[in-house]
């Protein structure tokens, strides 16, 4: 299929318009629509969050009558069942549009192909593949979780240039200058959970929720920036919801034997927490009341990492966002589980006794090491941060 320059234009407008529900739509795909006549647009819109109308109800509701005949694009399959909210393609139908320009097909099971059907059905030219790639980087974790049955899995490092992440006392505070710590807290946002190991836990007590400064997010109307760095959690308000109205990250704690003390901020209810153990853990106390409990397969003296997976995506997880220590991190990697690696790197020396960054299997052949491509780099105030993905 040819697109037109003007299908460009369009689609791109529905992506931007798309990553505007990037911290919102969980577990939903981010989706945007426009309705256009040739290169006027009458009408466009973006899903805010789940169990809300959809982008393209949005899009119809702002052209009205002007949307039969009209051309719209949307970065994501309409639906074509009954879920929360009405099929989108039966709205499409009705509303009269002449065709429908889609970038990637919905692999959703109740979707899956009916809603292009649908439409066709319905005698609309239908038009698939526009800017596909961008459509599936966008909801890299629902594509993730529908396809592969694992969310997304993204580990946020940071480290000294020697390679180290503490001091051999374990202090580690603060490599990273405050403009990365505000950058992940962005990507903390974006995430579906947040999940950390009991050793990072006991060692060093964290939160592991999003803490937005002001001017950190845009609201519902405001402009995404370009790229992955587009994180305006909009204003979609109701429960499980965080700063700005974001989508508040699930924490998910590792905890083979339910050690985490009493008192820990992961236990504090402040955000939704989730502790994974092995079958025969138990705890004599009430100091799990405000978290949920569920027991995952072990492997060896660890909890098995893809059982992990398999339970966040059974509780619809796209994105997990890693913030562990290098036992976890370099299982992880060692499992083939990493999908991305976010990477800081201060300017600065912490010494050969310092901790070193993932704990991997020993090499003896350079043929295995572990290769990365790298997908973007850039400073974050005096900070380099990388993104980087294992290659196949």
């Amino acid at each position: 299929m040819s697109f037109t320059s003007t299908d460009h234009t369009h689609m791109a407008h529905a992506l931007r318009l798309a990553e505007l529900g990037l911290c919102t739509t969980q577990p939903n795909p981010r989706v945007g629509c426009v309705i256009a006549h040739g290169d006027e647009v009458v009408g466009a819109g973006w899903h805010r969050r789940a169990g809300g109308p959809h982008a393209e109800v949005f899009a119809l509701r702002e052209a009205g009558e002007r949307a039969r005949g009209a051309t719209a694009y949307v970065t994501l399959e309409p639906c074509a069942h009954h879920g929360r909210t009405p099929p989108c393609a039966d709205a499409l139908v009705a509303a009269g549009v002449a065709r429908v320009v889609i970038a990637v097909e919905d692999p959703f099971p109740q979707v899956a192909g009916r809603g292009i059907e649908k439409l066709r059905a319905a005698g609309i030219a239908v038009d698939i593949g526009l800017l596909r790639d961008e459509a599936r980087a966008l909801n890299c974790g629902f594509f993730s979780r529908i396809e592969r049955g694992r969310p997304f899995v993204r580990v946020k490092l940071a480290m000294s240039l020697d390679g180290r992440t503490a001091l051999a006392n374990g202090e580690s505070k603060w490599i990273t200058g405050e403009a990365a710590r505000a950058d992940v807290q962005r990507w903390r946002a974006r995430s579906s959970a947040i999940l950390t190991g009991s050793g990072t836990v006991l060692a060093d007590n964290p939160q592991l929720t999003v803490r937005l400064g002001a001017g950190s997010a845009g609201g519902a109307g405001g402009s995404p920036r370009a790229g992955l760095d587009s994180l305006s959690p909009g204003s979609a308000g109701g429960e499980g919801r965080g700063e700005g109205g974001a989508f508040a990250p699930l924490r998910v704690v590792l905890d083979r034997q339910l050690r985490t003390p009493s008192g820990s901020h992961v236990l504090d209810g402040s955000a939704p927490t989730l502790v994974l153990h092995g079958a025969g853990a138990s705890c004599a106390d009430d100091r799990y009341a405000r978290a949920g409990l569920a027991a995952v397969a072990e492997r060896g003296d660890a909890l098995d990492l893809a059982a992990v997976l398999a339970e966040l995506a059974a509780r619809d997880v796209n994105e997990v966002h890693v913030e562990a220590g290098p036992t976890l991190c370099g299982a992880l990697f060692a499992a083939g589980l990493v999908d991305e690696l976010l990477l800081y790197v201060a300017p600065l020396l912490l010494g050969d006794a310092a901790r070193p960054l993932l704990k991997l299997p020993t090499l003896t052949d350079m043929a295995a090491r572990w290769r990365l491509a790298v997908c973007d780099q850039r400073l974050v105030g005096s900070d380099m941060r990388w993104r980087l993905r294992p290659e196949a």
